[in-house]
């Protein structure tokens, strides 16, 4: 396939939810995009063809975060197919089945974090070595997709996830300051209780419906708001803005 000038943005975890609602306002704000994605091949060539419908460039790649093998054949298919990496939101994340801490047992900690922490730790690895104006790159943005539970702490629910959201947090913040002069850019947006299919994974698809009366604005929130938030971190209008974290939780 030929290239364009377009910047391209790699989405983890972009066939459902928040990352498919951002790859598919990245590709109608002028980005080329890799949708990466674990297993949902029919759904990732959905959000494809959505953003080739609005006149972008997208290619489907599929990857799990938490495998270094595929995060490295993720980027270099990206760099392939599409060119030089502009940016990168790391939304990949997983939960399990809600419960409380004394029942949670080594593997599915193992699970979370591999997903939730390593993985975007890689991610972000490898953006930073194809971005860095001191490795020759033309520098970037990274958005890295935490969640309002690092600050609330999903107790009885999914403390595990949100302890991972916690290091996501951290990564964020200590990140931003190694490549403040290197041209990269690394901010994150916390999610609060957004209508995704997510919750199904942790047993309860209806979780927003039970949880919304107590969020200020008195209603869940949609993935669309979620990539606006990411969107304009990504963008020129952010260009003096890093380590910051933007809520779209409705006040919780």
């Amino acid at each position: 396939m030929a290239r364009d000038s377009r910047p391209v943005v790699i989405v983890t975890g972009a066939s459902r939810g928040i990352g498919a609602a951002t790859a598919i306002l990245a590709g109608q704000r002028g980005y080329s995009v890799c949708v990466n994605y674990r297993r949902d091949h029919d759904a990732a060539g959905r959000v494809v063809e959505t953003i080739a419908r609005a006149g972008s460039r997208a290619i489907a790649v599929a990857g799990d975060v938490s495998d270094e093998a595929d995060v490295l054949r993720l980027f270099e298919t990206s760099d392939r197919e599409l060119g030089p990496l502009a940016a990168l939101v790391n939304n990949a994340g997983i939960l399990e089945t809600q419960m409380r801490v004394e029942a949670m047992d080594a593997a599915r900690l193992q699970r979370i974090l591999a997903t939730n922490v390593i993985g975007p730790f890689l991610c972000a690895r490898e953006a930073v070595r194809r971005m860095s104006t001191k490795r020759g790159g033309r520098g970037g943005a990274i958005v890295n997709v935490s969640s309002g539970a690092a600050r609330l702490g999903s107790p009885n629910e999914y403390v595990d996830y949100a302890a991972s959201k916690g290091a996501l947090d951290t990564l964020t913040i200590g990140l931003s300051k190694e490549v403040a002069d290197e041209g990269i850019r690394v901010n994150a947006v916390r999610p609060g209780f957004i209508r995704t299919e997510m919750h199904a994974s942790g047993g309860e698809p209806g979780r927003v419906d039970r949880l919304e009366d107590h969020v200020p604005m008195k209603r869940g929130g949609m993935a669309e708001e979620v990539a606006h938030a990411v969107l304009w971190l990504l963008s020129g209008e952010a260009s003096y803005t890093t380590g910051g974290f933007i809520d779209v939780t409705g006040g919780k």
